[in-house]
């Protein structure tokens, strides 16, 4: 397997960025680079995998949530989605999907479930929601016919068609059952516009086609879906913790939140 590790990759330019060691020499260099133009990319980035956590948390305490379809899942970071839920509810199912070969190679690291539930990952293509809905092993794991969160973390501004991200989305959550989540989060200019500007361009001229979007271009994510509170709003002001409280707003460069399907 070819992991091209002279080439930098956005998973593990994340992963770095996060203090995380599944890194290499190429993707130090752009991380470097990128953090010169966006200096907040660090904060905002560790603020995001705290939302996902308080997410995960929200959704399996709060709305009872037992399952749930993880998708763009990336290299394994402490706390993952499944630890976190399984601590809430042991019983819990994650599937986790990515198509990426770097976290199939660390995907056993996302496959430490509690005795009592049950966590796989499926090698797939976010862009191909058919395979994804048609695997056997995403029916053998979750049951459609019962509420799943559908959680596309830090994903989104990878694909800069604002169109075809809404199709992919609206496929994925056709067959989702009523009471159904959708959970998101991905870059947006709003909070510091021209270091977000300067940090994309940075992005794509190591070669990772990268978008940030405005708030109300992800809001129109959630079409046809009920916005829970508080809103799509900065990661750090969702539901937010003691850590999460005292940054300020023009470090997070990421909007996210939640919705349901009535």
């Amino acid at each position: 397997m070819d992991l091209q590790t002279d080439i930098p990759h956005s998973a593990r330019i994340y992963d770095y960025l996060l203090g995380g060691k599944d890194n290499y020499p190429a993707d130090r260099a752009a991380a470097a680079n990128i953090v010169k133009d966006w200096t907040v990319l660090p904060i905002g980035m560790r603020a995001n995998r705290r939302f996902m956590a308080r997410m995960a948390h929200h959704l399996a305490a709060d709305h009872g949530i037992r399952q749930f379809l993880d998708i763009g899942t990336g290299l394994p970071t402490t706390p993952n989605l499944h630890e976190v839920v399984q601590s809430v509810a042991p019983e819990s199912r994650i599937v986790y999907v990515d198509n990426d070969p770097i976290v199939l190679v660390h995907a056993r690291a996302l496959l430490t479930s509690s005795r009592e539930g049950k966590t796989g990952y499926l090698d797939a293509d976010f862009r191909d929601p058919d395979a994804i809905l048609g695997s056997t092993q995403l029916r053998e794991y979750l049951d459609l016919s019962r509420p799943v969160a559908l959680s596309l973390i830090a994903i989104l501004h990878f694909i800069v068609d604002d169109a075809e991200v809404r199709r992919i989305i609206d496929h994925l959550m056709a067959p989702l059952a009523p009471g159904s989540i959708l959970a998101l989060s991905t870059t947006t200019f709003d909070n510091n516009p021209e270091v977000v500007k300067a940090g994309v361009a940075a992005y794509n001229a190591h070669g990772i086609p990268t978008v940030a979007r405005t708030k109300e271009v992800v809001e129109t994510f959630f079409n046809g879906l009920e916005i829970l509170d508080p809103g799509v709003v900065p990661v750090h002001r969702w539901h937010p913790d003691e850590e999460s409280s005292a940054l300020a707003d023009d470090q997070i460069t990421i909007h996210g939140g939640i919705a349901i399907k009535r």
